[in-house]
């Protein structure tokens, strides 16, 4: 008699895969930064300054350094306790050792070492070390270096004692694995960023970044923390009031800081952290915040006689209208949902953040009456002016995304329904339309042509905004629709690629288009949808050689290799109506040779600031920057 097959298909025992270590992080990096693309690759900075930013938060820090070095591995240093080098008392090995090595293992599990800290799972420079091809650690602790290596999560060499010193902190130097990242090549914008976001919120600490490749170096160090956050975001706008409210206060164990102003502009910019973890979600200190503002508001507006007792409330969304916020609370046990922190779930930090904010900007309000005034009118212009704009916005709605009829009449749409195959050029002028209309490929582009330059919506209100043709026409064009309608699903296009000419008109509409879509559809740049059309400025012939050229320095080394015998014609592009519609397809709209760059948002509290400064009623701000910047520009426009 044969023995029975086994029908699990011989599945038993001896199947199950036990990963020792840190080896588990490196089969399934993903599942601990999160991707192993340029996020997850800079993540590895972040776990390592979180680390020092708890020292700080625990009162034990005062300055942090990340420094990009010419191997391209990353140093992070920190003036803290310094991480302990002796014997665990279970693990009988140097806790330095412990932390670099183990999952779940750090000073933040326990309620002794940190009161609070943004990494509570305990796994950050493990990872860092498990995905690094090598790691090196020093501790400047009790007057002595101690030093050890690591590669690719394994100890590499025992901890010793690498000289005397007269100070305390740690060192970590680490090169991430060429073998785990797509790339390995840092990003100093993404890095920047972090930091400056992170001296706002640590008001006080010094941090300081230095790359010793190209000689770039950031100190940063805000006094004023949050106030000087909200300065930051409201730079170029008129303000209420001129500076900003303050408010820090703690109850059992919660830390809330708030600054909050309003300016002239209709944007509302309000950014929460926990724990020094951007809350992108939101999560219940927003929500607290929110309600605490809306029912305070629509309070003194009864009181004052500004809201009648037969009108309804003011919503939540007419009272922040040009609100700029800064909302921070610090706890000892925040619970986020999800693997990527970006929502607070603590159900008790809602009351919280609500009677604190509460209390605080009633008696700001009950000292500075004109201000409280000003803040109600201004919502109340809101509310009426968002009544209109529910009507204007339903001029922008398509009933049907297949029915043409409803579409732009200057539009002309492509043949394909798939979005993920369509691109929409956003043209300047009607000439330039004219040849994209007739140079592109019919299939797949389609085309919208913009009359002059579109409305600055920095400075405009929403109902203003959809009345305006040209952007009602975008709208309509792109089947999103717009703020609470706005549903990226319904986009007709996946690549929408701004082409206007290569002067200084076309590179101010480019500028208007870029803050319409960051204002009202940023969902659009998150998912990579947006792009710049890069046209040629040159047209060069010698015989029957001819170049296009998009870049100064282009021109200058092909004029050096043809001009030896003479005989070469140059023509300068000033507009694209200038080129007739093969040469528009050729270098520009012909997806097998033109060049379109995709708008990225590296840097949002900067591109606040920036849209701000350049879009916003101030013209010194606007002046200043021209001026820092005025040696970065190319291919001036005379």
């Amino acid at each position: 008699m044969s023995k029975k097959k086994n029908s699990n298909h011989d599945y038993n025992a001896e199947h199950i895969q036990v990963l020792e270590g840190l080896e588990a992080v490196r089969l399934r990096p993903s599942m601990y930064i999160g991707s192993t693309s340029s996020r997850g690759l800079h993540q590895l900075i972040f776990e390592v300054v979180d680390n020092s930013i708890d020292e700080v938060l625990a009162g034990y820090c005062k300055q942090v350094k990340v420094q990009a070095n010419e191997d391209g591995s990353i140093t992070v240093i920190d003036d803290g306790r310094g991480i302990p080098v002796e014997d665990h008392p279970q693990e009988k090995r140097p806790a330095v050792e412990v932390v670099l090595t183990t999952l779940h293992a750090g000073g933040k599990f326990g309620s002794d070492s940190y009161k609070v800290a943004g990494g509570l799972h305990g796994v950050g420079v493990s990872v860092v070390n498990a995905l690094s091809k090598w790691l090196e650690v020093e501790v400047y602790r009790d007057g002595t270096i101690y030093s050890q290596r690591y590669e690719k999560g394994q100890k590499a060499s025992p901890i010793k004692a690498a000289g005397s010193v007269n100070k305390t902190g740690t060192k970590i130097t680490f090169l991430p694995d060429a073998e785990i990242f797509e790339d390995i090549i840092f990003d100093n914008e993404l890095i920047v960023q972090r930091l400056r976001e992170l001296a706002f919120l640590n008001k006080g600490t010094r941090i300081a970044f230095k790359d010793l490749r190209s000689g770039r170096s950031e100190k940063f160090k805000f006094d004023g923390g949050l106030i000087e956050y909200v300065d930051y975001l409201n730079q170029g706008k008129e303000t209420v009031p001129k500076k900003p409210l303050y408010i820090q206060h703690s109850v059992n164990g919660v830390e809330v800081e708030l600054a909050l102003q309003y300016h002239a502009g209709y944007a509302e910019v309000l950014y929460s952290y926990a724990n020094n973890i951007h809350t992108h979600e939101g999560g219940t200190h927003e929500y607290g915040f929110k309600v605490s503002l809306t029912r305070l508001v629509n309070d003194f507006a009864r009181k004052y006689g500004m809201i009648k007792e037969n009108q309804g409330n003011l919503s939540g969304e007419d009272i922040r209208e040009g609100l700029t916020a800064v909302l921070s609370v610090k706890l000892l046990d925040p619970q986020f949902e999800g693997q990527t922190k970006t929502k607070l779930g603590n159900s008790d930090i809602r009351s919280v953040v609500d009677n604190i904010c509460y209390d605080s900007v009633e008696a700001f309000f009950e000292q500075n009456p004109a201000v409280a005034r000003r803040i109600i009118e201004k919502s109340i212009r809101a509310s009426r002016a968002r009544e209109a704009a529910r009507k204007a916005r339903e001029l922008t709605r398509r009933k049907n995304a297949l029915e043409i009829s409803n579409l732009p009449g200057k539009l002309a749409d492509c043949t394909s329904k798939d979005p993920a195959d369509s691109e929409l050029f956003l043209v300047e002028g009607d000439s330039a339309g004219g040849s994209a209309k007739q140079g592109r490929d019919r299939h797949f582009q389609a085309i919208l042509p913009l009359r002059g330059k579109i409305l600055n919506v920095e400075k405009a209100r929403l109902d203003k905004i959809l009345a305006n043709e040209e952007i009602r026409a975008l709208i309509t064009a792109l089947g999103t629709g717009i703020e609470s309608d706005f549903d990226i699903k319904k986009a007709r296009y996946q690549k929408i690629i701004i082409m206007t000419d290569a002067d200084v008109d076309g590179s101010h509409i480019r500028v208007l288009l870029l803050t319409f879509f960051y204002r009202f559809m940023q969902q659009l740049i998150d998912s990579g949808f947006i792009y710049i059309a890069q046209p040629p400025l040159y047209q060069v012939k010698k015989g029957k050689k001819m170049e296009y050229l998009f870049r100064e320095e282009e021109l200058n080394k092909l004029l050096d290799e043809w001009n030896r015998d003479g005989g070469i014609s140059l023509q300068r592009y000033k507009g694209l109506g200038e080129m007739n519609p093969d040469q528009l397809w050729e270098t520009t709209m012909n997806p097998e040779s033109r060049v379109i760059k995709r708008v990225e948002l590296v840097d949002a509290m900067k591109a606040d600031n920036i849209f701000g400064v350049l879009m916003g009623d101030k013209v010194e701000p606007r002046r200043k920057f021209i001026e820092d910047n005025a040696r970065l520009v190319q291919n001036l426009d005379i």
